[in-house]
């Protein structure tokens, strides 16, 4: 199950959710929530590379990735996030657990 963190980048006072944990949404509707998340770049990649994926394997592929990324995304994600310049937003102890979660220090 996916934990939401609230975000903020300081330099353009933008406020995102951030996530980790697995991803349902992502096991359910493949890259379809990179889209909704507006991360537009990730949305195309995973359609690329599942579309290489059936060609060379006739679909077995394809199957792992629908497997494996839902395991990813939300860390993929968030991380890209903190790249951007957010920062976790939420209580110490959820940014301590988010920032644990996803790799990154605070």
């Amino acid at each position: 199950m996916a934990t939401r963190i609230p975000m903020s980048n300081p330099a353009t006072g933008l406020m995102k959710d951030g996530f980790y944990g697995f991803s349902w949404t992502t096991l359910l509707f493949g890259g379809f929530p990179a889209l909704f998340r507006a991360d537009f770049l990730t949305f195309l990649g995973y359609f690329a590379i599942a579309f290489i994926l059936v060609v060379v394997t006739g679909g077995i592929g394809s199957f792992l990735l629908w497997i494996i990324w839902p395991f990813m995304y939300n860390k993929y994600y968030t991380r890209r996030l903190v790249e951007r310049g957010f920062r976790f937003a939420g209580s110490p102890e959820q940014n301590q657990r988010a920032g644990a979660a996803v790799g990154v220090s605070l």
